[in-house]
This record gives structure tokens, C-alpha cells and sequence, in this order.
């Protein structure tokens, strides 16, 4: 078993050393992105599906309270938590439907829609950033190897992994990187923490 767990450890790390080489300059410009959407009042809408969903969650409870700093709250939500909503659309119309509805409702031209799909193909995702660039929204996809989601955002922040679990481990990763540099572009010198 600790043969196993040291497996697992030691793929985690190659996975985050690849990143270090394919990504660093997509999760700037996605930090730079959202860090000018907070600054012109703009909102950032999160979805995404099981372990996306919840990580959904977590990067906008990020935003709203606090990262690291003391700063104002930031406004950012989740469009996974209220049943009621998934839970009608669903029914009345489709799953599919359940994250295009509300960016219909919520989101306006100069807010980013950042959709969480470790396959990037999850259809309510990829039907999601279609309702939103109709909008004048951002699109910035948190995805595996990318799949159809890659392609349709403006800025495609992809793990270079097919394993579910890594991709969402390093989702879990690249959330807390947007957070601290968007605080750090919004709030204080780059350096200091």
C-alpha cells in the first residue's frame, strides 16, 4: 500500500511539472481576465458537474469572502447550488439546460463564464458557453486534455492529463492560482503577500 500511495504522490507531481511547462501563461492571462472583470463591476459565473461542481463552489466562495488578504468580497457564483433551480430546469426542460438558463438570467455582457469539465465535453457546459459569448460574455474553460470545451472558450486552461482524479487535483490547483493572482493584480504589489 505505500508503494501505491508514493504511485500516486509521484504522478500528482508529474502531472503539476507538465503544467509548469504548457499552462503558466493561459492561467495568467485567464487571472488578468477576471482581475479586469472585477475592476469594470463585472461577475464571474462558475458551473461545472460532480467534482466540477463542487470545485465550482469553492473557487466562488474564494471570490466572495476572501483568499489570502483582507479585500472586499468579489462577486462570483456558483451556478451549482440551488436545487430548486437545477432541479426545475431539469425537469421541465433538460439537464442539459440547467447552467445555459441561468447565464440567460444572470449574466451580462463583460462577465466571464467559467465552466469545470474534467472531459471537456459535458454538454451543459459546452451549451452553457455557447448562450454566454450570444451575451457578450468571457469564456474561460477549466478542462482535462480540453475536448469541445477547450475549443469553444476564449481562454482554455487545460490539464495535460486524462485521468479524472489528477485533472480535478490540479482544478483544485489552478482555482487557488486565479485566486491568488487575481488579489494580487486587484489588491497588492505582485511579491507581497
Amino acid at each position: 500500500m505505500k508503494a501505491a500511495i508514493a504511485k500516486m504522490l509521484k504522478e500528482g507531481v508529474d502531472l503539476r511539472l507538465r503544467m509548469v511547462e504548457t499552462m503558466p501563461g493561459d492561467i495568467l492571462e485567464a487571472a488578468k481576465t477576471i482581475a479586469e472583470a472585477f475592476k469594470a463591476g463585472r461577475k464571474v459565473l462558475l458551473f461545472g458537474n460532480g467534482g466540477s461542481a463542487a470545485d465550482a463552489q469553492h473557487i466562488a466562495a474564494e471570490f466572495m469572502n476572501r483568499f489570502l488578504i483582507e479585500r472586499p468580497p468579489l462577486p462570483a457564483i456558483a451556478l451549482t447550488t440551488d436545487t430548486s433551480i437545477l432541479t426545475s430546469i431539469s425537469n421541465d426542460y433538460s439537464f442539459d439546460d440547467v447552467f445555459s438558463k441561468q447565464i440567460k438570467a444572470l449574466g451580462k455582457k463583460g462577465d466571464i463564464a467559467l465552466g469545470i469539465s474534467t472531459s471537456g465535453n459535458s454538454q451543459n457546459v459546452l451549451k452553457a458557453f455557447r448562450v454566454a459569448k450570444k451575451q457578450g460574455m468571457v469564456t474561460i474553460a477549466l478542462v482535462g486534455d480540453g475536448g469541445k470545451a477547450a475549443s469553444l472558450a476564449d481562454i482554455a486552461l487545460c490539464v495535460p492529463s486524462k485521468s479524472t482524479p489528477k485533472i480535478q487535483e490540479a482544478h483544485v490547483a489552478v482555482g487557488h492560482i486565479l485566486c491568488d493572482l487575481t488579489d494580487t493584480l486587484l489588491f497588492r504589489e505582485v511579491g507581497k503577500r
